[in-house]
């Protein structure tokens, strides 16, 4: 009789483990949210920082540089950590780096202290991202391209929100104003401590998903296994080589080329990153059903002809262009890091870790030599460069067929 308790127990357990977690992937989006917002806030204020400081398109680059290599470099480490042992309060850990970051950007009057503030927040970024992707796998009860897309789309969302709140607040208040965003990182905080409440109450969640992953992953050999990574990892720079050309001097292309004004060209940024936001969740969902390495062919390949139009285009087209490659674009990455967390099941966090900070590495140095090409040539002839990066989404011909979320489901 104790036995057929226990079988009944152990089966009710797996059902409650396979259910989706709707409230904790909106919390987790929600805290996305407020976290890209507040990173997005350091491109956004760049014309105001370059004209105070005076400083060159490469000190530029050498900010989202910095930024991007503090988030980067640690991402893979804190999910290969968080792997073997979970942190469930490292979500609110990770926003107290990002607070710090934030307040000391609003009294900064050197480039040297403009570095370690942006430092400072992405750390936070580092802490963030491994683990929030790790609890959104954990809830997703096998959507995983679903859960992954309701996350990111809080990301894009903030991201769009940070030039625009910039328009709004930072560059009529001036720098002391970038203070009153600390309240987004301690309403952050409050919500990633009830998320992390959860994260205790279910540890059996992350158990029943690194089974389901090794039952249901394609027999592959490490060397197919490692290449079809490297050929994402390829991607990623493709993408995020091209994404840094945008969020970090698309603002500067459009005051130079147009002639537009610094609110005006914050507004044009903010169309373009909602854009991304708008497009996010279509990767996801879309790949559980038709298959994510359909969804990478479309995402990457199908922007070449609208970024190899843009250099060419006039100021209504470019920002129309722009709209197109931002729904276009952002369904890749959802797309790409499920589609590497079934060739690697059971290293969710380490694949995440990974392909975030390359993702960020990668944006990072994208930007700081961008700037160094556009104070030897012009901002024109970046983007005439960049256009054609989308064209490496060839290589995902290269990449084998998986169906590991139609398997899950069956």
């Amino acid at each position: 009789m104790d036995t057929v308790l226990d079988d009944e127990a152990a089966v009710a357990a797996r059902k409650t483990a396979e259910k989706t977690v709707f409230s904790v992937l909106v919390a987790l989006s929600f805290t996305h949210l407020l976290n890209d917002t507040i990173q997005s806030l350091i491109p956004a204020i760049y014309p105001m920082v370059k004209d105070s400081l005076q400083l060159s398109f490469s000190q530029v680059g050498l900010i989202t540089l910095t930024f991007q290599l503090s988030a980067s470099i640690l991402q893979p480490l804190v999910g290969m950590y968080t792997d073997k042992r979970p942190q469930p309060y490292s979500l609110a850990i990770g926003m107290t780096f990002t607070l710090a970051g934030l307040l000391c950007l609003a009294f900064v009057h050197s480039f040297a202290m403009v570095l370690v503030s942006v430092a400072l927040v992405g750390i936070g970024s580092a802490v963030f991202h491994p683990e929030a992707s790790r609890l959104a796998y954990m809830a997703s009860g096998g959507r995983h391209g679903m859960a992954q897309s309701l996350f990111q789309v809080g990301g894009n969302a903030g991201s769009s929100l940070g030039p625009l709140l910039a328009a709004a607040i930072i560059v009529p208040l001036g720098q002391l104003s970038i203070a009153w965003f600390s309240l987004l990182a301690l309403l952050a905080i409050v919500v990633m401590m009830r998320i992390s409440r959860w994260y205790l109450a279910n540890p059996h969640r992350a158990k029943a998903k690194k089974k389901s992953a090794a039952t249901t992953t394609l027999r592959l050999s490490k060397g197919k296994v490692a290449f079809a990574l490297f050929i994402l990892l390829v991607l990623i720079f493709s993408k995020y080589f091209y994404m840094a050309s945008l969020t970090s001097y698309y603002t500067f292309y459009l005051m130079d080329k147009f002639g537009v004004s610094v609110q005006h060209a914050q507004i044009y940024l903010f169309v373009f990153l909602f854009a991304i936001a708008a497009g996010t969740f279509i990767g996801g969902p879309v790949g559980d059903r038709i298959g994510r390495k359909y969804v990478i062919w479309i995402s990457i390949l199908g922007v070449a002809p609208f970024a190899l139009l843009m250099p060419h285009a006039n100021l209504f087209w470019t920002v129309i262009l722009s709209v197109f490659i931002g729904i276009i674009l952002s369904s890749a990455f959802s797309a790409i890091l499920v589609y590497a967390q079934e060739l690697v099941p059971g290293k969710v966090g380490l694949i995440a870790g990974l392909f975030f900070g390359f993702a960020f590495g990668m944006a990072g140095v994208g930007s700081a030599l961008l700037g160094e090409l556009a104070d030897r040539t012009s901002i024109n002839y970046v983007y005439q460069v960049c256009a054609y990066l989308p064209l490496i989404g060839l290589l995902t011909g290269f990449l084998p067929n998986i169906e590991g979320s139609r398997k899950a489901k069956a």
